[in-house]
């Protein structure tokens, strides 16, 4: 398969819960990798663009953690399951349009047909990263169990997938997680 964006040299597929800190370790690892080097993609990005489009809303205030967002995530999460239903790569297309870095770290990976759609895109280039905390530690984040949300495919659709690539711990241990991505950013080194 043709790639639809730029041709990624690795492509690293993060999942977690919500407050496990995915989106802490993308952070932690593009600094480390400088954004010459790294891009975060986020697959929630295209998806909330074309929700709030279609339903008159304020895309920007749907990228963040805020009260607006968790007032749609709902329906948010239906609507997405539709259109994946559909096209499972719909919105995984749309991330990668444009990237010209040789490292993608798509942030939000959250299911099953994320990960095929990139294996059947990329290849051997494509691993996959399991963010783990704690449900004490994602309390102390501010997580609440919501139903209808973590409960869903959205929060429950890898807790089967098998061996993930690499698996981070981010338990609240600095020291412990630093050790962890710098083997992670050994590893990227040597694929550069």
């Amino acid at each position: 398969m043709a790639s639809p964006g730029g041709v990624p040299r690795l492509v690293l597929l993060v999942s977690g819960k919500r407050k496990s800190g995915k989106d802490f370790v993308a952070e932690a690892l593009r600094s480390r990798l400088g954004a010459d080097v790294c891009a975060i993609l986020r697959l929630s990005s295209p998806l909330k663009e074309r929700y709030a489009q279609e339903n008159g809303l304020d895309f920007q205030r749907l990228l963040d953690a805020s009260v607006y967002k968790e007032t749609y995530r709902r329906d948010m999460i239906r609507w997405g399951e539709e259109k994946r239903q559909a096209d499972p790569g719909c919105f995984c297309r749309k991330v990668v349009e444009g990237v010209s870095q040789p490292v993608w770290l798509v942030s939000d990976t959250r299911r099953a047909s994320d990960i095929q759609w990139f294996r059947e895109a990329y290849g051997a280039v494509t691993q996959t990263v399991r963010v783990v905390a704690l449900e004490q530690s994602r309390q102390q984040r501010g997580w609440v169990f919501t139903a209808g949300v973590d409960d869903a495919e959205s929060e429950c659709g890898l807790d089967n997938f098998g061996a993930f690539d690499w698996v981070i711990e981010n338990h609240g241990d600095e020291q412990h997680l630093e050790e962890q991505l710098e083997g992670l950013v050994a590893f990227v080194l040597s694929r550069l």
